[in-house]
């Protein structure tokens, strides 16, 4: 009965009706007491009683009524196109609460198709940019093919061998491309399922070097590995492996022959940390803010093979497990991405 009354609509009604009632009570009691001849006009008090009370009622619905009108009309002119119809509901009732549920649908409707609109250029922005990379290593492919066909024609062998090695060099760089910008999507539309268990850091590094071993030897360069054989983590170990090798790769890409790459994790308090070091050409101080950014690429960088994908594909990865990662670059000197990672039971 209470919740009844919190409507102003319905107590004002009761009101009503109670007044009536009342009215009438006291009407016949003075008629009987002041004019008792005309108590025989007490038998149509009753009727005109209620009378009274029907038109009350018929007012009362009939203003209900208009009012799911209204909020009827509402609805159709939010489906019209209307985004910012909004049903009034600044009193209290079941009606009003309805109502108020009813705009709070519409204001979540409006959010999700706003979402959708930057997606849906996010998208577009991704494919101009995925169009515009692949450009590069598909114009080098038809050059690499036509000296090729070329050089078949006049038995260089030579020749052949190294644009066929250039040849698989581009078509690695498309599958990197293709294979990042997949796992960034998956990302993005959170189909990840991140399933941690607890895995023994020194081996998943060890996979990490034996992934880039082949690439730093013919490059003469080395991959250190630094750390205890004991420490374990509650990670993805597919995942981890993804975006320490793109770190790892990064660090390839930019250092000589006779440079390092070095890998080292340890324990400190509630935090595992991971860094990867190298010694090479070190990152500007312009673009140390921008290097996680989609497809960057740095007016001084002199890598001719990222795409721009693995720095943010590593971060996606370290933040999906509830961590950080940082970057120090030293112009000339080399550059360091450290990792942290809470470790729940410790806090």
């Amino acid at each position: 009965m209470r919740k009844i009354l919190t409507n102003p609509n319905i107590k004002s009604l009761f009101l009503q009706l109670l007044a009536v009632i009342l009215s009438f009570e006291l009407g016949a009691v003075a008629l009987l007491v002041l004019k008792p001849e005309f108590a025989a006009l007490l038998l149509c008090l009753p009727v005109l009683m209620g009378v009274v009370m029907l038109f009350c009622c018929c007012q009362f619905f009939r203003k209900q009524e208009q009012m799911i009108e209204d909020a009827a009309a509402k609805v159709r002119e939010y489906i019209s196109g209307n985004r910012e119809a909004r049903i009034e509901c600044n009193e209290e009732g079941e009606w009003y609460r309805l109502f108020h549920e009813v705009n709070t649908l519409a204001a979540i409707l409006n959010a999700k198709a706003e979402n959708e609109g930057q997606a849906n250029a996010s998208l577009k922005n991704t494919i101009s940019d995925i169009s515009h990379q692949l450009k590069t290593p598909l114009a080098a492919l038809n050059i690499y093919n036509g000296i090729i066909q070329a050089e078949a024609e006049t038995g260089a062998l030579a020749e052949i061998q190294e644009f066929s090695a250039l040849s698989e060099q581009e078509l690695d760089r498309i599958e990197t491309l293709v294979q990042n910008l997949l796992n960034i999507a998956k990302f993005d539309a959170g189909t990840i399922a991140i399933e941690k268990k607890m895995e023994n850091l020194s081996e998943m590094m060890a996979d990490v070097k034996k992934r880039f071993l082949f690439r730093a030897g013919q490059e003469g360069k080395e991959i250190v590995l630094a750390g205890s054989s004991s420490l374990s983590f509650l990670c993805d170990r597919n995942w981890m492996v993804e975006a320490l090798g793109n770190l790892v790769k990064n660090a390839l890409d930019h250092t000589d022959s006779g440079d390092f790459v070095r890998i080292a994790w340890g324990q400190s308090a509630s935090v595992v940390q991971i860094t990867v070091q190298d010694n090479g050409s070190g990152i500007c101080p312009e673009d140390l803010h921008h290097i996680f950014k989609r497809f960057y690429r740095s007016r001084y960088s002199k890598d001719t093979q990222g795409v721009g994908l693995g720095l943010p594909l590593a971060k996606s990865v370290v933040e999906a497990h509830n961590g950080t990662i940082e970057v120090d670059s030293w112009l000339g000197k080399g550059t360091m991405f450290a990792l942290h990672f809470l470790i729940p039971t410790k806090l």
